[in-house]
């Protein structure tokens, strides 16, 4: 038990290195998590749109050739991690100070769903790559591929308001309960994506509400992808 302190306390003062593209959604979470925690990091950019998570520089750090990646350094060892929710955990486990999955079996269990939700049931099917492929497929059209993106969401929000209502806490602040989770961390980012995709929000008050509240929240603001080194106005 005393190594596993002094491990979790030497990773708390590590700074790690967040491999970000300003707009990603998946980028994103990690950020707010990173900030909810109120953990320094270094942020390296790699703009997708230049293909630079292609380069063989990246795949050496990650061979899925996606971000975010996040650089962390264990008992003097570094590593790289992949897959958001994958860190989101990791940050998680080794940094429990501030708690942002919930204090029982139950809350941990309903913050997971809302993750998997929207991390795995929601945003990879309008991710950039997703998007780009139906672009081709229907004769280079951006309409059909904000129709696309926009019906998804559209039709994930609809479960996802309904189940939140049995989950937020009575002033609708966050997902669940009173307290920032890792399910606000990912929810955020996709209002973002459902308003780019032109989704008519006054559909969904509860996730409209969290998405007000949270927005004003210091850690939010600063995780923003406006916010960020590489931002494209």
């Amino acid at each position: 038990q005393k190594l596993n302190n002094k491990i979790k306390k030497r990773m708390s003062e590590a700074k790690p290195t967040l491999f970000s593209y300003w707009r990603s959604s998946s980028s994103w979470r990690v950020r707010i998590l990173l900030e909810l925690k109120g953990m320094a990091y270094n942020y390296e950019a790699v703009n997708l749109l230049k293909k630079e998570q292609r380069s063989e520089a990246y795949l050496k750090r990650n061979p899925m050739g996606v971000v975010p990646s996040l650089e962390v350094e264990e008992n003097g060892e570094k590593f790289i991690l992949s897959d958001s929710v994958a860190i989101m955990e990791y940050l998680e486990e080794t940094n429990p100070k501030v708690n942002t999955l919930g204090a029982t079996p139950r809350e941990r269990a309903i913050v997971r769903k809302i993750v998997q939700q929207v991390a795995s049931g929601t945003q990879p099917i309008q991710n950039l790559k997703v998007l780009l492929h139906v672009k081709a497929m229907m004769g280079d059209s951006d309409e059909a591929k904000m129709e696309w993106g926009k019906h998804w969401i559209t039709d994930a929000f609809k479960g996802l308001e309904a189940y939140l209502e049995t989950t937020t806490g009575s002033e609708k602040k966050y997902c669940v309960g009173d307290k920032p989770t890792m399910a606000d961390a990912c929810l955020i980012p996709q209002v973002y994506n459902a308003n780019r995709f032109k989704v008519d929000m006054s559909q969904f008050p509860i996730i409209s509400s969290i998405n007000k509240h949270c927005l004003e929240q210091d850690a939010f603001k600063n995780a923003a992808p406006e916010n960020q080194p590489d931002a494209v106005n």
